[in-house]
């Protein structure tokens, strides 16, 4: 499962690349969760939802950027889709990853705010690490 040193690491503002069964690969905002699990939006008609319900295996990789040492984690798991706390998620993570006293980033969030989101949220069943 994912360490207390994974999940600082986790909490940073770095984008993850999450694969779902058949699905490419795409760079992605997240959140990890204090229970260990990795949350994400989307909208509901995406096909990375599609996807999921077709089949629920999900993983996501998130790798420190260019300048640091080398370091990774990686999380594999089945992946639900929450209806619940999607909106709150996306507020949280648009001010994790964007300035939002920035006009431009404060309407490109008031627009996703008005898809109808979802959390996908992936439960660890193995996690791999890498620090050089």
């Amino acid at each position: 499962m994912l360490t207390p040193d994974d999940l600082e690491f986790l909490r940073r503002p770095l984008h993850g690349f999450l694969t779902v069964a058949d699905g490419p690969v795409r760079p992605v905002w997240f959140e990890a969760t204090g229970e260990g699990a990795i949350q994400l939006f989307t909208p509901r008609e995406s096909p990375k939802v599609r996807r999921l319900d077709g089949d629920p295996r999900a993983s996501i990789i998130v790798a420190a950027p260019v300048g640091e040492r080398e370091r990774w984690v990686s999380v594999s798991g089945r992946a639900t889709v929450e209806p619940g706390g999607a909106q709150e998620l996306a507020a949280r993570l648009a001010e994790r990853y964007w300035d939002l006293e920035d006009p431009a980033h404060a309407g490109e969030l008031a627009g996703i705010q008005t898809l109808d989101l979802v959390r996908l949220v992936i439960r660890p069943e193995r996690v791999s690490r890498y620090l050089m």
